[in-house]
């Protein structure tokens, strides 16, 4: 592999979760990237509380994100092995949790409304 491209990624991720499944993991993405940003043109504004709970739901999602990942991949924390494995897993942890604390402010804003209507 002399080139690394964005399509090389693509190839990757479709090996490693299957092409149904990380296609699916794409559009839910998207889906809750489109639903955060209607939720922040819609309110013009972002409810600290909101983001505040948001925050404290972050190590949930980081930890259920490795936890999908190593079930996917039918891995084990004892088949980590050098410092790139423990990036990789770390930057999984941090995605998690960042998509999970959209996630959460999202299901808030449409269960409690509107801020001014809080």
């Amino acid at each position: 592999m002399e080139e690394f491209s964005f399509l090389t990624i693509i190839a990757v991720f479709e090996e490693m979760f299957g092409r149904g499944l990380f296609w699916t993991m794409v559009a839910v993405a998207a889906a809750i990237t489109a639903a955060y940003l209607y939720v922040l043109i819609r309110d013009r504004a972002m409810s600290m509380r909101k983001f505040l709970l948001a925050q404290l739901s972050m190590p949930v999602g980081g930890a259920l994100a490795v936890w999908f990942v190593m079930l996917m991949t039918n891995s084990g924390f004892r088949d980590i092995g050098g410092p790139i494995d423990w990036l990789v897993l770390l930057g999984v942890f941090g995605a998690g949790a960042v998509g999970f604390a959209i996630l959460v402010y999202v299901v808030q804003s449409f269960v409690r409304g509107r801020i001014s209507d809080i």
